[in-house]
């Protein structure tokens, strides 16, 4: 089945615009870059304008052009008429809802001739489809206008794609700095679009930029609530001046492109001092650069605030006010574990105790805390912090993570004599994390001894209050050992509000395993992993996948998030 980009070939040949040759390069041009237009192709290669292509359109199709009548395009942002049409799908097929008068919808498209898209539309919208042609350039203006959200960043992506292109394929394609992109570092719109573009990921909530280089383009994606989505990348060239900004920023050297660095900056958005932790990659099309946001202001400190039910709230404040032992958070990067322990820290932190912690990077910054930053490449590793700290007379002891056995005995050592040690370890679970303990080195007993409690975590997204859809569930998809009598669950369906994703803000789901004496028996035993998880299964414990679906069932999350999350068994 032919592309219908070829209709537009056809009547740009007819117009005397573009001959057999011209097309034929087009057409193979078009086909490297799968989902690109022909007329992009036409445009880039400067045969044709993109006002010529509109105006030839016009003529053949006998439809109003928008470089004619400019007033087409000048319309208020209409909620009704955005609702039929989302911004994601508009943005994609280059198309913009104008206006709707009785069931007949007034659309801009970039290529009108695609019959296939003027259906869909159809179908999407539920009316009959008038077109409009206008230009590529006049369709993104006004998107950024009419869906409003992020319009001065659209506003700067789409002003990229104007501007001259200032950087050669030479010097990009041999990965070497020039002085034209250190320059251009510095102008007035790449640090526009670098303060938009930090500006539009804290508004969204987002946790992390990712600035990642492809081969003729380059993506930016935001993680909200943990979850990566893409927006609209500037022109390719601004990759470079953007990367050599953050860069500057962040105090790394903008000559390196070989090894991975690591920087920092903050900035005061919204009277709110926001840190941001970057870190660059190289890969085979140039650095990756991610930007992790840290807005403590975001992320309440409070144990009432984390998602704790209220018997695991009350066992985790139980064990936290021991005068010793060791607190085990187990779970993946980006799975709250940090937050979690500076909550019970936050409780803990008064006149009369001491409090250190060794971290890399300190993530938050608290009054009264005593907080070192571990520096591999000066040899300030955890391990001889940890050393240190046991000099400086400390009550509580956090460690970022425990990552070697040298690490591990120390805090395990610290915990028997007298202090009360927080760590997080990388396991899936709270069971597992016994073998982890033992298999980098730690004698069974030792871990025995010390451990008062190993929780794992994770974060599931919550539903948006607004929009979530009440359904009935298929009763097979809970596990048999989890009894339900609820009838209606709640879904994501998606609004404003929570741009469409149907879920807004996070929660803390937790699989809690308190060391009881017959566990310390066990552990001294060296009884294996599934000993361990059944009997405390006897002991109380709920597992990830239960405390989800006891969220699940009071309407907080999903079904799909929490067996998204916990990888649960069908």
């Amino acid at each position: 089945m032919a592309k219908p980009y070829f209709k537009l070939g056809e009547i740009l040949l007819k117009e005397g615009l573009v001959t057999e040759e011209d097309l034929a390069k087009a057409v193979e041009a078009q086909k490297k870059t799968p989902g690109g237009f022909i007329g992009e192709v036409l445009v880039k290669s400067g045969i044709v304008s993109e006002e010529d292509i509109v105006k030839a359109l016009s003529r053949q199709l006998d439809v109003p052009c928008a470089v004619k009548d400019p007033d087409l395009l000048r319309l208020a942002p209409d909620e009704a008429i955005a609702k039929l049409i989302p911004e994601a799908f508009a943005r994609k097929h280059r198309l913009l809802p104008l206006a709707r008068r009785g069931n007949t919808l007034t659309v801009a498209f970039a290529d009108p001739t695609d019959l296939v898209l003027l259906d869909n539309v159809k179908k999407m919208s539920g009316c009959q489809i008038r077109r409009v042609i206008a230009t590529m350039k006049d369709i993104h203006e006004g998107i950024g206008r009419f869906y409003g959200e992020g319009g001065m960043l659209k506003t700067a992506i789409e002003a990229s794609y104007a501007a001259p292109e200032e950087i050669s394929e030479d010097a990009r394609a041999e990965d070497q700095l020039s002085l034209d992109v250190v320059e251009k570092a510095a102008e007035a719109p790449v640090i526009q679009l670098a303060d938009l573009l930090v500006r539009q990921a804290i508004k969204t909530r987002a946790s992390d930029i990712h600035i990642e280089p492809r081969p003729d383009s380059f993506a930016i994606r935001f993680r909200i609530d943990g979850v990566l989505h893409e927006i609209p990348p500037p022109s390719r060239s601004m990759y470079l001046p953007l990367v050599s900004r953050l860069k500057i920023l962040s105090k790394m050297d903008i000559a390196e492109k070989r090894l991975p660095q690591d920087g920092s900056f903050n900035a005061k958005i919204d009277n709110r001092l926001i840190d941001f932790r970057v870190s660059t990659l190289p890969t085979i099309f140039g650095e990756k650069m991610v930007l992790r946001i840290l807005d403590r202001s975001a992320v309440p400190l409070e144990l009432e605030a984390l998602g704790f039910d209220p018997a695991q709230l009350e066992t985790y404040r139980r064990i936290i006010h021991k005068p010793y032992g060791m607190v085990l958070i187990t779970g993946p990067t980006g799975s709250g574990k940090t937050t979690t322990l500076y909550a019970a820290l936050n409780e803990l932190n008064t006149p009369d105790k001491n409090v250190l912690t060794i971290e890399d990077p300190v993530e938050y910054k608290m009054p009264g805390i005593n907080q070192v930053q571990a520096k591999s490449s000066i040899g300030l590793d955890f391990a001889r912090g940890l050393r240190a700290f046991l000099r400086q007379d400390p009550d509580i002891i956090l460690v970022g993570e425990t990552r070697d056995a040298e690490t591990a005995q120390i805090c395990i050592r610290a915990a028997l004599t007298g202090h009360l040690v927080f760590s997080t370890l990388h396991t899936n679970d709270a069971p597992s994390s016994i073998s982890r303990l033992v298999d980098i080195g730690v004698e069974p007993f030792l871990v025995s001894s010390s451990l008062l409690l190993v929780m794992a975590q994770r974060l599931v997204r919550k539903l948006c209050p607004q929009c979530r859809e009440a359904y009935k569930p298929n009763p097979n998809r809970f596990p048999k050992r989890f009894v339900w009598e609820k009838e209606t669950l709640y879904r994501a369906k998606g609004c404003e509000a929570c741009a469409k994703t149907g879920y807004l803000g996070r929660t803390s789901i937790h699989e809690m395993m308190v060391i009881s004496e017959r566990l310390q028996e066990l552990i001294t035993q060296r009884a294996s992993t599934a000993l361990i998880r059944m009997e405390a299964r006897k002991g109380g414990m709920v597992s990830l996948e239960e405390s989800g679906y006891a969220k699940v069932l009071a309407g907080v999350t999903s079904l799909d998030e929490v067996t998204r999350v916990t990888l649960a068994e069908e």
